[in-house]
């Protein structure tokens, strides 16, 4: 009977939260105490419904209330201590709501510290120690604590599953095996775990690779964030010198042609002035003799007249009509079209510049794997266009530009800087970055199937597509095929075709040929950096060849 006042004592004392002798209690005004630490905790899981509340009799509490340590509480806690009551040892703690609890434990259940699999109960360690001791519970398989244990029953035989059905992909048990499981593949639950774990690590070794191998790309991102910034900060840099210089520049070609009109402006005002000033006196000269001839003429006295007549002084010379010759009011109309015209050829110069002068855009993803089949070529096909101002005279072009064929007699184009002048060769319309795919039909003699720099040299020998440093071209005719790039030339082996495919992958400096008929046979691959946009080629010989780049979509 003491040992239950005991137990009824140290069950009035316990925090209802952790189930321990209170610590440092506090009463709320339901009258309920609490470890201060636990109800703390309690109500600040609770911090976001603004309402707090009492976890035995649920009476909620605005605001959260401001606890107190309850001193005569405490005291009495220390004082039972004293006489003998002391808080659960920490492996005879009472299982919560969360714990898996003694199967053995009557009343008020202990927390499990083990489960075993084949009583298919869990065990408190006090209970437990019959494992330990006695034989025959010695070669049960204990494992950390389980509420699921009751799954591994057969719900048709109540029998424990130690069985694997192969043929069915389920568990079993001994019973099932031979009954409607009799003659399928049947194994032990240990030895298909065998199995299974096996397969498991290797699963996981193939993460870890995988993770090892995504770590590497994140790290090899990091860097080419690195460098991206780094390489944008200083283009930022640089093109804010460059164009401080042009405008300081610009200023001082402003100034200067100021000072100038300024300068011509104040020599001519001064020209002008001088020249008013002098017909100015020449006027009133000229009126003061008009006056004195007038007053002669009226003399009455004939003596007098002819008296005075021979003294009157002479003229002056008049000022030289050139001198005073008036030019049009287009002083400075030439400095404004002179600066109009080199406005304009600015313009020109930086309209048709800067797309060399303009970065890139940046991909920092990883680069795509190159497509394996044409269904995935063709997600980044390309539609090409012939730009009629780079076709040599002996192209004409057709469907649409898509279709260059070679003549005989040199067609009447019209001068232009971008026209080949030396092989029958003609460019793409547009620019290629990113991911690209295209094809190319060809008929008659051969054709080079090329990518180019659009600053691709166009007369003499070193404008041939391969024959250069800023091109690279696949040559093809009836019976083989050979790479050029900088003018070195490489065999290529390859099944005949009359279709090329080329895929570009400009940010990875991936260029790839292929022989494209009922599959595609790769021919040639070129891994290297492109430095500039690119613009699709070809280069037609044979008197009637053609070459189309063919719709894909």
């Amino acid at each position: 009977m003491a040992q239950k006042g005991v137990q009824l004592d140290r069950e009035t004392f316990s925090c209802s939260i952790c189930l321990d002798l209170l610590k440092d209690p506090v009463t709320t005004t339901c009258g309920h105490s609490y470890c201060m630490k636990c109800i703390k905790a309690h109500w600040d899981g609770e911090d976001e419904k603004e309402i707090h509340s009492c976890p035995q009799c649920r009476q909620s509490f605005t605001p959260r209330p401001v606890l107190l340590k309850n001193t005569m509480l405490a005291a009495l806690v220390e004082e039972l201590k004293k006489t003998g009551l002391q808080a659960a040892p920490a492996d005879l703690c009472y299982a919560g709501a969360e714990d898996v609890v003694c199967d053995v434990c009557n009343g008020r259940k202990l927390r499990a510290c083990k489960s075993c699999l084949v009583c298919l109960a869990s065990y408190c360690d006090k209970h437990l120690q019959r494992h330990y001791d006695v034989a025959p519970l010695k070669k049960h398989k204990l494992v950390e604590p389980s509420k699921k244990l009751q799954e591994n029953i057969c719900s048709r035989h109540d029998e424990v599953m130690k069985m694997f059905c192969r043929t069915d992909q389920q568990r079993i048990c001994y019973l099932c095996s031979v009954d409607e499981h009799k003659g399928h593949d049947t194994v032990s639950a240990a030895a298909e775990r065998t199995e299974r774990q096996r397969e498991l690590e290797g699963s996981r070794l193939n993460i870890q690779q995988r993770i090892q191998d995504r770590e590497k790309e994140v790290k090899l991102l990091q860097r080419e964030v690195k460098a991206v910034n780094g390489s944008a900060d200083k283009a930022v840099e640089d093109s804010e010198k460059t164009f401080t210089e042009l405008i300081r520049l610009m200023e001082k070609r402003s100034s200067d042609v100021k000072q100038q009109v300024r300068s011509q402006q104040k020599r001519e005002v001064s020209r002008v002035r001088e020249l008013q000033e002098k017909l100015e006196q020449e006027i009133s000269e000229l009126k003061r003799r008009d006056a004195e001839l007038k007053l002669l003429s009226h003399t009455e006295d004939h003596n007098q007249f002819l008296l005075s007549y021979p003294s009157l002084p002479a003229l002056s010379e008049a000022t030289h009509s050139s001198s005073t010759n008036i030019r049009p009011l287009s002083y400075f109309e030439d400095v404004t079209a002179v600066l109009s015209a080199v406005r304009d050829k600015l313009q020109d110069v930086l309209r048709e510049e800067w797309t060399n002068v303009s970065p890139p855009e940046v991909d920092v993803l990883l680069s795509a794997a190159e497509p394996t089949t044409r269904a995935g070529f063709l997600e980044y096909s390309q539609e090409i266009t012939l730009d009629p101002n780079t076709a040599n005279t002996l192209l004409v072009l057709s469907e649409g530009g898509r279709k260059a064929t070679l003549m005989k007699q040199h067609q009447s184009y019209s001068s232009h800087p971008d026209r080949f002048t030396y092989y029958a060769q003609v460019l793409s319309r547009e620019s290629l970055t990113g991911r690209c795919y295209w094809e190319v039909e060809w008929r008659g003699g051969g054709v080079y199937v090329a990518v180019a720099y659009k600053n691709i040299s166009r007369a003499g020998d070193e404008s041939l597509f391969g024959n250069n440093d800023k091109s690279w071209s696949l040559y093809c005719n009836q019976n083989s095929y050979s790479f050029s790039h900088n003018r070195i030339n490489t065999p290529v082996s390859g099944p005949p075709s009359s279709r090329v495919g080329v895929y570009l992958d400009h940010r990875a400096g991936v260029l790839s040929f292929y022989s494209v008929s009922e599959t595609m046979t790769l021919l040639h691959r070129v891994q290297t950096t492109f430095t500039r946009p690119l613009h699709a080629g070809v280069y037609i010989y044979g008197n009637g060849a053609t070459a189309e780049f063919c719709k894909l979509k």
